[in-house]
C-alpha cells in the first residue's frame, strides 16, 4: 500500500460497491456522486484513450478504469500532493498501469499533451464563478469548487483542444450554467446530450451532464435524465445501480 506523506490528513473510502478504494483528504474536496456518474457517462471501445481535466485524487479516472478495462486514462491536476494522491490511488487500485495522473495547468494549452490525442475528455470542473463564490477563499474546498484563473470557457477550450475530430467531451456541472456550456461548444461541437439529474421528483434539476462530440454539427438531445433520490432520502433503484458500478446513465443514448 501507498505511504507517502502529505501535508493533509486522509481518510480511506469506498464506491462502486466498495470495488474501489479511495484515499482523499479529510477536509477540502471529497468526491461523492459527481465523480462516479461522470465516469459512467463515457462511452469507450477496446483501446480507447481517455483524458481527465481537474482529476484532483484520481476519483473518475480511477472509477472508469475499473468499470472500462481496455482503456488507458491519463488525468492532469494543477496540485502536486493531489497529484502524488491520484497516482498512489491508481496503485492501490492496481490500475497504475492504465491510469497516469500528471502536474498540469490547463491555461498553459499544451501541458505536454498533444493537440486532438484522445478520443475522450471528461471533467467535473469548478461549480462557481469567483464572483459567485459566496465562501472565503480560505475555505478547504475553494480551490476545488471556485474557478481561479481558468474560467469555464478555458475548460471547455482546453477539452476541445485535447480531443480528436469526433471524439466526445463529457461535463458534469450546475444545471444553471448549462447555456454556458452550450455557447462555448457552439460551432465547434454537435450531437449533443443534456442529461438532467434530479434530486428528487418534481424538483428542479440541479445538475446535468453534458456530452458532445467534437467537429460534429448533429442537433442536441435533451434526455429524460434520472431522479436521484427517492421521497425519503434513499437512493432511487436507478441511481444505485449507477453507484454501485452495473449501469451507465446514458447507455441507452449512443454516441453515433
Amino acid at each position: 500500500m501507498p505511504n507517502t506523506t502529505y501535508a493533509f490528513d486522509e481518510t480511506q473510502d469506498f464506491f462502486l460497491n466498495n470495488q474501489v478504494k479511495l484515499r482523499q483528504p479529510k477536509l477540502g474536496y471529497r468526491a461523492g456522486i459527481d465523480p462516479v456518474f461522470l465516469a459512467a457517462s463515457i462511452d469507450i471501445k477496446a483501446g480507447d484513450r481517455v483524458l481527465d481535466v481537474g482529476a484532483g485524487h484520481g476519483a473518475a479516472s480511477i472509477c472508469l478504469a475499473h468499470r472500462k478495462p481496455n482503456c488507458t486514462i491519463t488525468g492532469i491536476e494543477i496540485r502536486p500532493n493531489l497529484v502524488r494522491l491520484a497516482n498512489d490511488n491508481a496503485k492501490l487500485n492496481n490500475f497504475h498501469s492504465r491510469v497516469q495522473i500528471l502536474v498540469g495547468d490547463l491555461t498553459d494549452k499544451s501541458c505536454g499533451l498533444d493537440v486532438e490525442a484522445f478520443d475522450h475528455v471528461m471533467a467535473n470542473p469548478p461549480y462557481w464563478p469567483a464572483s459567485r463564490a459566496g465562501m472565503p477563499n480560505e475555505n478547504a474546498r475553494y480551490s476545488s469548487d471556485v474557478e481561479g484563473s481558468a474560467e469555464l470557457a478555458d475548460w471547455v477550450n482546453f477539452l476541445l483542444n485535447k480531443v480528436c475530430r469526433k471524439g466526445s467531451i463529457t461535463l458534469i456541472h450546475r444545471a444553471d450554467r448549462l447555456d454556458e456550456i452550450l455557447s462555448h461548444f457552439y460551432g465547434k461541437a454537435g450531437d449533443v446530450i443534456v442529461f438532467p439529474l434530479w434530486p428528487k421528483r418534481g424538483l428542479p434539476a440541479n445538475r446535468v451532464i453534458v456530452r458532445a462530440r467534437k467537429a460534429v454539427h448533429s442537433p442536441a438531445t435533451v434526455a429524460s435524465g434520472l431522479v436521484l433520490h427517492e421521497e425519503d432520502g434513499k437512493y432511487t433503484a436507478e441511481a444505485s445501480k449507477i453507484l454501485n458500478g452495473s449501469a451507465n446513465p446514458l447507455s441507452k443514448i449512443k454516441l453515433k
